[in-house]
């Protein structure tokens, strides 16, 4: 039996060697099984020789050293096509402002924990790319639009052109500032309904496969319901009327799949009854 101390540092070694690698390699060099692998690899994330990553390659963690994270971007081909998405994007702009970005970036941002790093910019959250210093942001971050009152302060005057000029930065920056508070609500709205079908899904054991729209009125998502893949439709409403269940099953009948309508509240007794006496209706005919 080799001392536990050696092993440690024969797995060190392997990872100086090798980079950022999974349990299963690891076992290979030390001749030993992937369990006993673990548990050593466990044991040195415990002690803070060795790091683990946030994402998985298959149903793993990548184990690595410090100053090793840059390699991480080797394996970014196994992430979800999601936080592929925002990985790519990330990696693209070098940073994301948290508020301008749809709910389903905000939530694939939160998951590749490994390449987008957050930090707050006054009351913003921002996320920056791994590799990207914190300090680029700060030297590149636009400069607050500033009325330049140059002849005033020198001349002790205010002169015409000088006014309107002011006039008309004042009303843009206004009417910015407007645009802005109006998409930022809008984005909580979002963020607050995806948020609860997130939820929704989570207590119901249900997995998000894809996202076909998300609104603040409205998110369309691809699920897996007990092993079977069926389309949710949600809406930001409190009661779900006979239009709604109509109009979600026009929407996916072109899919082929099952779907789930779901609202802010149950459905009204009435719908529910409806929903239960079609179940088995093979037609409705007339006389003539």
């Amino acid at each position: 039996m080799q001392n536990p101390e050696e092993i440690k540092k024969t797995i060190i070694s392997v990872l100086e060697s090798k980079g950022p690698s999974l349990p299963v390699h690891i076992a290979g060099e030390i001749k030993s099984s992937m369990l006993f692998a673990s548990a050593f690899l466990g044991e040195l994330v415990s002690e803070k020789k060795v790091k683990m990553s946030y994402m998985k390659v298959g149903s793993s963690r990548l184990y690595l050293l410090t100053g090793q994270e840059s390699s991480l971007e080797n394996f970014s081909q196994y992430l979800r096509s999601k936080e592929k998405e925002a990985f790519l994007l990330l990696k693209e702009k070098e940073f994301l402002m948290d508020s301008k970005q749809s709910p389903a970036i905000g939530v694939a941002l939160r998951e590749i924990r490994d390449f987008a790093i957050p930090f707050k910019s006054g009351e913003e959250i921002v996320w920056r790319y791994f590799l990207v210093p914190e300090s680029k942001f700060k030297s590149a971050e636009e400069k607050p639009l500033v009325i330049e009152t140059k002849e005033v302060r020198e001349i002790g005057e205010v002169r015409p052109l000088v006014l309107e000029k002011q006039e008309k930065l004042v009303t843009v920056k206004r009417i910015k500032r407007t645009a802005r508070t109006k998409r930022k609500k809008a984005s909580d709205v979002k963020e607050k309904f995806f948020g609860g079908i997130k939820e929704f899904l989570s207590a119901n054991s249900i997995e998000l496969l894809d996202t076909k729209n998300i609104g603040s009125k409205e998110i369309v998502l691809k699920v897996r319901d007990k092993g079977e893949e069926k389309i949710l439709v949600a809406y930001n409403k409190k009661k779900i009327s006979d239009k709604d269940i109509v109009k979600a099953h026009n929407k996916v009948c072109a899919l082929g799949l099952p779907y789930i309508v779901v609202g802010l509240n149950e459905p009204a007794k009435k719908t529910s009854e409806l929903v239960k006496a079609i179940k088995n209706l093979s037609s409705i005919r007339g006389l003539k």
